[in-house]
C-alpha cells in the first residue's frame, strides 16, 4: 500500500515538473507522451509485483497447512486412564451414581492391582458382600474415565 501511494507520488511529480520546467514547443509533445508511457510502465510493474507477492504468500500459506494427528499419550500420562466401560451401576450400593467393577478393571485396564485401595469400597447387594471402586475418589487421585481406548 505504501509503495503504491509513493509510486503515485513521484510520478505525478515527475509529470508536474516536465510540464512546468520549459515553456512547451511544437517538438515537446513526442517527449511528454514518452514520459507518461514510462510513467504508465513504472506502475504497472510496481502494481505486477505486489500482486505476484501477494499470490505467493497465499501460496505459501496454503502449502505449509498439515492437517494435525493426535499422538497418543505417553504411558506415563495414559496409566492414569480408566476404561468406561467398567463404569456400571451396581444394586445395593447407597448411592446412585456408579462404580467401577474391579474384575472388569483386571481384565481391560493393565495397571488395576497399583490402584489406591483406600478408593476401594465394600458393600452390601442383599445376597453377598461385592467390591467396587468410586470413580470421585479415583479422580481426586489424579485417574479419569475414558471413553476410547487405545
Amino acid at each position: 500500500m505504501h509503495r503504491k501511494f509513493i509510486a503515485l507520488i513521484v510520478a505525478t511529480a515527475v509529470a508536474i515538473t516536465g510540464l512546468y520546467a520549459a515553456p512547451a514547443r511544437a517538438g515537446d509533445a513526442e517527449k511528454i507522451l514518452g514520459g507518461l508511457a514510462a510513467i504508465a510502465l513504472f506502475g504497472a510493474a510496481v502494481h505486477h509485483y505486489d500482486k505476484k507477492k501477494k499470490r505467493e504468500r497465499v501460496a505459501r500459506q496454503h502449502n505449509h497447512y498439515q492437517p494435525v494427528t493426535p499422538r497418543p499419550l505417553p504411558p506415563r500420562i495414559s496409566r492414569y486412564d480408566l476404561p468406561s466401560q467398567c463404569l456400571k451401576q451396581m444394586r445395593g450400593y447407597p448411592g446412585n451414581q456408579p462404580l467401577l467393577k474391579p474384575n472388569c478393571l483386571q481384565k481391560h485396564y493393565r495397571h488395576a492391582n497399583s490402584l489406591p485401595q483406600m478408593c476401594r469400597i465394600s458393600f452390601w447387594n442383599g445376597k453377598r458382600n461385592k467390591q467396587a471402586y468410586e470413580p470421585r475418589c479415583l479422580r481426586q487421585q489424579g485417574y479419569r474415565v475414558v471413553h476410547n481406548q487405545y
